[in-house]
């Protein structure tokens, strides 16, 4: 999945909401490029919106930035309650992976549901993840694997996996045909946590 890139005529417009946060919080290309591990070039990159980012890509700006991953799916306006119908749902996708967000938006939010569509072979990068908060899967479709720290989880349809999301963890789908998970990323209250919190997570 970190090789993939996200189809560029897709929403959400990604680049101006990554450039306005990361000058919000009063980073330079090279600070924020220092804190996730990625290029000067790539950022500006996508911040100009001429490369679209992977979905791993995508959740290293948004844990160097102190945000969720949906941050950059939703709309200014807070509410209280938000629906959405099926086919309206804000979709990122790449060549292996279709992320779809199944809600954000309300006040003080603290959990990200996503559904997540991954073909063949698809996987989350060569570097594992690390984060704050939980960390739910529900295997709808197909198969997946998940690596927690050294153990490694393989998911059929019907089963789950929850775990502490600050151990190291990694993805792919190891069958031969698609699969569908819904993923659920509870954070700590407060999603614009410092960027020294998420460091040290």
């Amino acid at each position: 999945m970190g090789r993939d890139t996200m189809d560029e005529s897709s929403p959400p417009a990604i680049g101006p909401k990554l450039r306005a946060l990361r000058k919000r919080r009063g980073l330079s290309l090279r600070t924020l490029a220092g804190l996730c591990g990625l290029s000067v070039n790539t950022i500006s990159l996508v911040e100009r919106g001429k490369t679209s980012p992977s979905v791993a890509t995508l959740h290293r700006l948004a844990t160097a930035l102190g945000v969720s991953m949906t941050f950059f799916f939703e709309e200014e306006e807070q509410r209280d309650v938000v629906f959405v119908k099926a086919d309206r749902r804000a979709r990122t996708r790449s060549d292996s992976v279709i992320m779809e967000n199944l809600g954000s938006g309300l006040r003080d939010q603290t959990m990200e549901p996503l559904l997540v569509t991954l073909q063949p072979g698809a996987d989350s990068g060569g570097e594992p993840m690390v984060h704050l908060g939980h960390e739910f899967v529900f295997c709808l479709e197909g198969e997946i694997e998940y690596e927690v720290r050294d153990d490694k989880y393989l998911l059929d349809a019907g089963d789950s996996l929850i775990f502490e999301a600050h151990l190291p963890h990694r993805w792919r789908n190891t069958g031969s045909s698609p699969s569908t998970i819904l993923l659920i990323l509870q954070t700590q209250k407060g999603r614009e946590e410092s960027v020294e919190q998420h460091l040290h997570a």
